[in-house]
């Protein structure tokens, strides 16, 4: 891609795609949106980096404060990544264990005691699950899966003394979009705080995407710390992790747990974050975008149904994935079982017509303030065709 205007990707032979991946995510109010720029243009003019606290940190802290439930404390790093890194240290630390428990199929970026995959049966620890972790560093990882409420409960049985952590996407968003199970995430609050360990909510994706409170607002769920990125950077690099005064302050300087970073806080990031909040603060704009999600969801399951195709849609909020599979996917194991293949051909046909979905079965789509009704009605064609060319094979 060159340029994006929009709802549109252009790419160097001019082609226009209409996205769904906005940049995985981060993009709610789609590509150079005019408020984003003007602001940012402003603020380049002021300098790119200071190496100090600026005006717009400050604001964009209070905002998410103001937004977030769980947090009255944050913190800025400049990924997902650091943010998941830096509260699971702070998790370390707060309790002096060092056990982290993830959920096979959740994402958390390319940390690398959460780069492991679980091992055969439920309870075993976490393997490598890249060239360059080491096992040493994996094992203090237990993987469990995804909605099971007995398998977390096990191994809280087992290892609670020892488990620091539960860190789990509250929305998974990397294995296609899978929503909690009624009452997982509630089980999850109340196993924590009897071990007394915390409870991690990775809102990179979710955070001020399925609102300004987020998963946390919407499930009525709330963590010790939360981590954000993506759409609170405005499509530039940033990530924040926050939670109860207590647990961040202790956090250097104020603390004794080290965090730190260049460009952490960097000032454009900060200004085009806090011009993607100031559009998402408009009313009506999460009902919108609501509205034109399970519009594209309806359609979708429309021509599935007259393809006669295994398939059917998933969607939280403006989320969703088209699953190539015959029951729904509620974990990493039901994930496994879609038809990779078909879904490729289907990206195939969708390109070709000028659709740019993510090129993954496992990742999500994003509709985003920039798609109008009659973008979502020419998805919803395209896939009748892609669809029909898919079940001739």
């Amino acid at each position: 891609a060159v340029r994006g205007e929009g709802a549109y990707l252009i790419d160097a032979d001019g082609r226009r795609f209409l996205d769904y991946i906005c940049s995985w995510g981060a993009l709610l109010a789609g590509h150079a949106h005019p408020h984003v720029v003007d602001r940012l243009s402003e603020a380049i003019q002021r300098g790119t980096s200071f190496g100090l606290l600026s005006p717009y940190e400050v604001e964009l802290a209070r905002a998410i404060v103001a937004s977030v439930p769980a947090i009255e404390l944050v913190r800025f790093v400049n990924s997902g990544t650091e943010a998941t890194m830096s509260a699971i240290r702070l998790a370390r630390a707060v309790t002096g264990r060092n056990l982290v428990v993830k959920f096979a199929g959740c994402y958390h970026g390319h940390v690398d005691g959460l780069l492991v995959a679980a091992g055969s049966g439920v309870l075993t620890f976490g393997l490598p699950g890249t060239p360059g972790v080491t096992e040493g560093t994996a094992r203090d990882t237990l993987v469990l899966p995804y909605n099971d409420q007995e398998a977390v409960e096990d191994a809280f049985a087992q290892h609670g003394e020892r488990i620091a952590a539960v860190i789990v996407e509250p929305v998974a968003g990397n294995m296609g979009v899978v929503p909690p199970a009624a009452g997982f995430l509630s089980r999850l609050r109340e196993l924590t705080r009897q071990a007394g360990a915390l409870l991690i909510f990775d809102e990179v994706i979710t955070g001020f995407r399925l609102g300004l409170g987020g998963a946390q607002e919407r499930f009525g769920i709330l963590p010790d710390l939360t981590c954000l990125g993506k759409v609170i950077g405005g499509g530039l690099p940033v990530g924040a992790y926050g939670g109860r005064r207590d647990l961040m302050e202790q956090v250097a300087p104020n603390g004794p747990v080290y965090q730190a970073g260049t460009l952490a806080g960097n000032p454009l990031s900060m200004v085009a974050g806090l011009a993607t909040l100031e559009l998402a603060r408009e009313p009506g704009v999460y009902g919108r975008l609501e509205t034109l999600a399970a519009r594209l969801q309806r359609g979708l399951e429309e021509t599935i149904q007259e393809s006669g195709l295994p398939a059917h849609v998933q969607r939280v909020g403006s989320m969703l994935t088209l699953f190539f599979s015959q029951q729904p996917v509620t974990d990493a194991q039901t994930a496994e079982r879609c038809d990779t293949a078909r879904f490729a051909a289907f990206h195939r046909a969708m390109r070709a017509q000028g659709i740019l979905l993510p090129p993954s079965q496992f990742e999500a789509w994003f509709v985003s303030l920039a798609h109008r009704e009659e973008d979502i009605d020419r998805t919803i064609e395209a896939a009748r065709k892609a669809l029909a060319e898919v079940a001739r094979g």
